[in-house]
């Protein structure tokens, strides 16, 4: 395939939608399987992970539900080192079974903010599910990421929920900025 052009930079397919999919349809009946008889709680992580969650959830076998959860440290293709709890949680988590679900875990700084405060609800469990980590960038080395899809390199990547500047989340695939 082609480079596309998104705003002001070029970018190529590194993960067909097939792919991802795929591996998505996997770990959601492993999650299926851990939670049997239970009904987790899946906490979005808005607003890349929203095409995440949604296909996630719909391949879990259990019974489960959805809220929400809006943190932001990226501007650009950079991470800004701060945490903003942009939309908070209103569902009560206390005695939950709380299942994360992020499209990136980058330095892991954000989820080790985001487990901490929902630890705080008291929930019964945290785990977390991302479609994406990068193994060589990680900082917090023992968040509970229980469920990955893919380890990526270090490359801004966007596609299938993430966005340059707030475009492209609309693309099914998975695309690598291209380095000139």
């Amino acid at each position: 395939m082609q480079p596309i052009l998104v705003k002001d930079k070029r970018f190529k397919v590194s993960m067909p939608a097939s792919k991802i999919q795929a591996r998505v349809q996997e770990v959601g009946a492993q999650i299926s399987h851990d939670y049997e008889g239970r009904t987790p709680m899946f906490i979005s992580v808005l607003t890349g992970a929203f095409i995440f969650a949604a296909d996630l959830v719909r391949s879990v076998a259990t019974p489960s539900e959805i809220a929400f959860i809006r943190v932001a440290s990226y501007e650009g293709t950079d991470s800004t080192g701060e945490v903003k709890e942009v939309l908070g949680l209103k569902e009560d988590i206390a005695g939950r079974d709380v299942i994360i679900v992020e499209d990136i875990v980058d330095t892991g700084l954000t989820m080790q903010e985001l487990v901490g405060l929902l630890e705080k609800k008291n929930p019964r469990s945290i785990a977390i599910c991302s479609l994406l980590v990068k193994p060589d960038k990680l900082q917090v080395h023992d968040l509970p990421i229980k469920y990955r899809c893919f380890d990526i390199p270090n490359d801004f990547i966007l596609g299938y929920g993430l966005d340059y500047d707030g475009l492209g989340r609309e693309l099914p695939d998975i695309y690598t900025l291209v380095t000139e």
